[in-house]
């Protein structure tokens, strides 16, 4: 009787067991079921990520990140929900697993695959301009190699590709700020504060066009583009696999570079600020 019963017993744990497995949601199914997809993302990386004062004053969020998350959502058949805050922040939310992706202009590093899942690359055939730095236009003409840069205080965005560029190529006497966010980076170049702003390419270029005292320096980081991937929790396979078949169909119809063209040239009509 008692060896009948363990087997009872030991029987309904397995079925239990069984349940409980198929009865819990891959992190993809609870999306679908919620209809949300949470997207974090820093919108001061214009083209990719900025803000849009419209004229009623609703802020809204653009760029060509934000129109391959608004595309992602769409082939999932959910809405897109931004989370909008500091780069940091963003990459600790997406390590938490409090947003679903993050979608920030990020590049492909080994710490990042480290503690994250991180998609294909995108952004693969748009004019690849490098990574480089602001300076002021008073300097252009002294700072213009690696070594120029010697004991200057030069800024960048914690966590970032230029703050690991900034680190790994300028001496090793340079002072690095931490800042929070490009914006904040640019006003404190603009008033002296720092005497560089690490910056990729393209971000430089429209700064430099929208004040007159900044320009990019001569010289640029040693690095060679792979594009931008979308990141998402370590251990999301599902959830990433689903993602890169979109960024596949994205990449083949060649959408980002559109999204890209229209994102700039809303930029450049509002000013970067």
């Amino acid at each position: 009787m008692k060896k009948a019963l363990a087997i009872i017993m030991a029987a309904a744990m397995a079925m239990t067991a069984l349940t409980g497995c198929s009865g819990s949601k891959s992190k993809l199914e609870a999306i679908k079921e919620a209809g949300v997809i949470k997207m974090a993302t820093s919108p001061d990386f214009a083209p990719m990520e900025f803000e849009n004062i419209k004229a009623d004053g609703t802020k809204e969020y653009v760029g060509s990140d934000i129109e391959l998350g608004k595309y992602i959502a769409e082939k999932l058949g959910v809405k897109l929900q931004i989370e909008a805050m500091d780069f940091t922040a963003v990459q600790a939310a997406v390590t938490t697993g409090t947003v679903d992706m993050a979608i920030s202009g990020f590049a492909k590093t080994a710490e990042r695959e480290e503690s994250m899942e991180l998609s294909i690359g995108y952004n693969t055939d748009s004019d690849d301009v490098g990574q480089g730095i602001l300076i002021s236009k008073d300097k252009a003409a002294e700072l213009t190699t690696a070594e120029s840069f010697a004991g200057l205080k030069v800024g960048a965005q914690n966590g970032s590709l230029q703050h690991n560029l900034v680190k790994e190529q300028l001496p090793a006497d340079v002072q690095v700020e931490l800042i929070g966010s490009l914006n904040d980076g640019v006003l404190m170049l603009s008033t002296g504060k720092i005497d560089a702003l690490a910056v990729s390419g393209e971000n430089g270029v429209l700064y430099a066009g929208n004040y007159d005292n900044i320009v990019m320096s001569d010289f640029f980081f040693d690095y060679t583009s792979e594009g931008n991937v979308v990141a998402c929790q370590k251990g999301q396979t599902e959830l990433m696999e689903a993602i890169n078949n979109i960024i596949k169909e994205v990449n083949e119809q060649k959408l980002y570079s559109q999204w890209t063209d229209e994102a700039t040239a809303l930029a450049e009509s509002l000013g970067i600020e």
